[in-house]
């Protein structure tokens, strides 16, 4: 995706494909949370009725994906799991603004990036999967690219003058290309590549 600073590790990918079970346990939570962003976003900002409505479609959809996902686990026979938090987000949180109206242009461009890396892993799985699970992250390929543009174009609006949110999306995706590339040991959709201690694992 043009605004990633770096692509997947193709290291993730070939562990996200032999343990795509782990990777669908996090995806039904990234879902879940995906549908939180942009629901918090909404509380946050209840002024701004563009950003409200645009958001409260997107929410629905993030939802009705958790659902599909659910429902492949419960076909696939992969049960649920409690995660904790992963250093992705907490490290993408750590590099936002503090004060406003930067907090809202940065929370924008962050979740942005997010989608923009669902986005461009759902397109290399999606070839490399077996139905039904390949031409489900297909289609979710697809949504993902609406949703990152959709967060590109609110901050775009928040911040005024392009020129400003190009540079600072520029910077948090510094950011995001510097934690997707640290080794990881759970396998997350939003990780790194895995750990040598992982793998043998």
């Amino acid at each position: 995706m043009s605004i990633l600073a770096a692509p997947t590790s193709p290291a993730w990918v070939e562990a996200a494909c032999e343990r795509w079970r782990e990777l669908l346990i996090d995806h039904a939570n990234c879902e879940k949370k995906a549908a939180s962003s942009a629901l918090a976003l909404i509380f946050a900002y209840p002024e701004d009725q563009a950003l409200n409505a645009a958001l409260s479609r997107l929410a629905r959809e993030e939802l009705r994906h958790f659902e599909e996902v659910s429902q492949l686990m419960r076909r696939l026979q992969v049960p649920f799991e409690r995660q904790r938090p992963a250093r992705y987000a907490t490290g993408l949180r750590a590099a936002l603004r503090a004060h406003e109206p930067l907090r809202k242009l940065d929370l924008l461009l962050a979740c942005a990036l997010i989608e923009a890396r669902s986005c461009e892993r759902f397109a290399l799985l999606a070839p490399r999967l077996a139905a039904p699970l390949g031409s489900f992250y297909e289609r979710l390929h697809r949504a993902e690219a609406r949703h990152y543009e959709l967060y590109l174009r609110l901050a775009r609006s928040v911040a005024g003058a392009a020129r400003d949110c190009q540079r600072r999306l520029a910077e948090l995706a510094d950011v995001e290309a510097q934690l997707i590339a640290a080794p990881d040991e759970p396998l997350r959709f939003h990780a790194g590549p895995m750990a040598a201690a992982a793998l043998q694992a």
